[in-house]
């Protein structure tokens, strides 16, 4: 995305807000903030703040002022993709008010994307990218050590665990990973086991891999008991879990393909993507899928499962695996967002997810995730209170982020172009 679509001020003001600082569920109101390049320089009610002459004012009477959103399990388009695509991407994110990118499926090119953002050269999210990753292709301990050393001396942010890891070689890229103060996450491999990943103390397990199997959650209703007992135990281990709720409930078949199919915001992305998905439903998912009561089992199973992470203090990262299986980038969090609150949790628990735990989870990267003085200036500015009800999280009036200003007309035209864009060369 070039410079052209944000707005950039050397000083801000958000005049007469409601703060949600998400530091907890209150909410300050008639408050005015400054923000002076990417970082929050004053708060305060908004007789007690002087706004400077030469700021840019926002002002935003009844409005809601917090923090912008992470998507902590997502991927970013590889090289070779088409040219404007890694942009659009970035752009879509940024339209829903996500401000932080955790990538989990590292490849050439993105650490230099990386960079050019830090650098302001490409306005985007905030990003934290994952490497290349170990998986059943690490055949030794050795080589698991090897990888580490490598991932690290690239300047990867973390590693991440695929399928198909052996024990010996999950063992070697732990103790290599400590050594070299490397952080992991991801799935848990068949060999290792979850309740050997939670002793080893994996960082971040995603999709509630391991859970299921080790409760035997596909074939019977778990006690509530066993649901407590292992959530106790991941947060003994001080394990965080992205539960990803949306693309799994998708990959198990229970949200038909014409409803899949069928999502507005598709627009946004190329057709070869959308064919993509729909080839891999259709030839791999679907025919390979257990019946539906086994299905609706796990689900109902996922669900109590979050629940009971959530209630037993299980610190719970918002993630939703876009753009994989009909995830659109940025979109995908109001699906998210509403399969949480189904599971029973508030609006604020699913904001906190997505806002001062993952600040929590960067502390020593940078300070974000709360509206304080000091930290990162991403900023939603919504027009009415999401924790009354957080699907008000949609559809902002504007969005903050590396000292830009994003206002919802400028969204709806940047929107608008992509789709027109894509429609275009779609009817070549």
């Amino acid at each position: 995305m070039a410079d052209r679509d944000v707005t950039r001020r050397t000083l801000v003001a958000f005049v007469d807000v409601n703060i949600i600082p998400m530091d907890s569920s209150h909410v300050l109101t008639g408050h005015t903030v400054i923000v002076q390049g990417d970082r929050i320089t004053q708060l305060g009610p908004k007789k007690e703040v002087r706004v400077p002459a030469e700021a840019f004012v926002i002002s935003a009477s009844g409005k809601y002022l917090m923090p912008g959103i992470a998507e902590m399990h997502g991927h970013l388009p590889e090289v070779g993709a088409p040219a404007g695509l890694v942009e659009s991407v970035l752009f879509l994110y940024l339209a829903n008010g996500v401000t932080t990118v955790r990538g989990m499926k590292g490849s050439p090119g993105q650490l230099e994307l990386r960079e050019r953002v830090n650098r302001g050269e490409i306005v985007g999210p905030t990003l934290y990218l994952a490497g290349p990753g170990l998986g059943d292709w690490i055949r030794s301990a050795d080589e698991a050590e090897r990888r580490v050393r490598e991932e690290k001396a690239a300047g990867w942010d973390l590693l991440k665990v695929h399928p198909g890891l052996t024990r010996e070689a999950y063992d070697a890229m732990v103790r290599t990973a400590r050594e070299v103060g490397m952080r992991f996450g991801g799935h848990i491999p068949a060999e290792v086991g979850l309740l050997h990943a939670l002793e080893m103390r994996q960082e971040t397990i995603e999709h509630l891999d391991g859970y299921l199997e080790y409760l035997d959650g596909y074939k019977r209703s778990v006690d509530q008991w066993d649901l407590d007992a292992i959530a106790r135990r991941t947060r003994d281990a001080g394990v965080w879990i992205v539960p990803t709720m949306s693309v799994v409930e998708a990959a198990l078949g229970l949200v038909p393909l014409d409803t899949l199919r069928g999502y507005p915001e598709l627009k946004y992305l190329p057709m070869a993507q959308l064919k993509e998905w729909t080839d891999l439903y259709e030839e791999r998912i679907y025919p390979t899928l257990p019946g539906k009561p086994v299905r609706e089992q796990a689900i109902a199973n996922r669900r109590r499962l979050v629940k009971a992470l959530n209630d037993n203090g299980v610190r719970i990262l918002f993630g939703t695996d876009s753009p994989q299986l009909f995830n659109v980038p940025g979109f995908s969090i109001r699906r998210e967002i509403g399969l949480m609150a189904g599971a029973g949790m508030t609006p604020y628990e699913i904001l906190r997810s997505a806002t001062k735990t993952v600040g929590e989870y960067f502390t020593g990267k940078d300070k974000f995730g709360t509206i304080a003085v000091g930290n990162r200036a991403d900023l939603i500015l919504l027009e009415k209170n999401p924790l009354k009800d957080v699907a008000n999280i949609a559809n902002p009036l504007g969005v903050m982020v590396g000292g830009g200003w994003l206002s919802q007309k400028d969204i709806r035209e940047k929107l608008t172009a992509i789709s027109r864009q894509l429609s275009s060369k779609a009817s070549k």
